[in-house]
């Protein structure tokens, strides 16, 4: 059973393939519309079910669960497994959710899109040409003891999602405040922002029509430009600010870069986090 070890938490991990690419939909919304993203040789092909659509950027947060608890087990020399058990209740306080009976529900809701929706990417086939398919849960189930007392829950990882988080060099600590983004869109573009900003000092830019793409969210992008700016005048992303740069009136660039080390920790942000902050600057 790979539940949390003792001790403070070392941080939240992600899989940065998960990050760099639209495999979720950004909408609380049923989405069935399948996302289809291709960019030089990538390919990303995400289709969900009529009965519960596409896995949603809040469904990841079982994955990110799952990855956290894989690599904190590997780095403390446990054997780790793509099979997992665990309390609802573990999982949902690890994600920052409440742990009523309809939380409960909702996790069950999430594992059932999760294990419905089907994944078909070149991404880490070496020729580009072929395409990896699987779910992002292979199955699941609630187990219960002799008594039918409940136990938890058991499930399965693909192969693609496991080999991505015990390589090291795919796997970035993301802050916890992370659980805490509520707009579909801010979550997103959080995991893309810590997968390209990462310790760059300089940051990085990218063009408004081509995050839209890359969301793979279904809004105008009349409207999710709006949302950008939004997200902008808010500051919301933990430990990024973000900023617009106008090359015209019709082309944008969203900007962003690291707070420095040394404003977070005149902040207190450090201390609060348990001096996991160097770690994910």
């Amino acid at each position: 059973m790979l539940a949390p070890l003792p001790g403070p938490r070392s941080g939240e991990r992600d899989a940065q393939d998960l990050m760099a690419y639209p495999f979720f939909s950004p909408a609380k919304s049923k989405r069935t519309v399948p996302i289809d993203f291709r960019s030089g040789g990538v390919t990303v092909r995400v289709e969900g079910t009529a009965e519960h659509g596409l896995a949603t950027i809040w469904d990841a947060d079982i994955l990110i669960w799952a990855a956290s608890q894989i690599v904190e087990a590997r780095d403390a020399g446990i054997r780790t497994s793509r099979l997992m058990q665990a309390t609802p209740y573990e999982i949902l306080r690890f994600v920052g959710r409440g742990t009523s009976v309809r939380d409960y529900q909702r996790l069950k809701a999430a594992l059932d899109r999760l294990q419905s929706t089907s994944i078909a990417t070149s991404i880490r086939e070496t020729t580009g040409r072929r395409l990896h398919r699987f779910s992002w849960i292979n199955e699941w189930k609630e187990r219960a003891d002799g008594d039918g007392q409940p136990l938890g829950i058991e499930l399965i990882l693909p192969d693609w999602f496991y080999a991505g988080v015990l390589d090291a060099a795919l796997v970035l600590t993301i802050d916890p405040a992370y659980f805490r983004l509520t707009g579909g869109i801010e979550r997103w573009l959080y995991r893309l922002v810590r997968k390209h900003g990462g310790r760059q000092a300089g940051g990085w830019r990218f063009d408004f029509r081509h995050l839209h793409r890359k969301s793979g969210s279904l809004a105008r992008f009349s409207d999710f430009a709006c949302d950008l700016r939004a997200l902008v005048a808010r500051q919301s992303l933990p430990g990024y600010v973000l900023g617009i740069e106008r090359l015209s009136p019709s082309s944008e660039l969203l900007t962003f870069r690291p707070v420095p080390w040394t404003a977070l920790a005149r902040l207190g942000v450090i201390h609060r986090t348990g001096g996991q902050l160097a770690n994910k600057l």
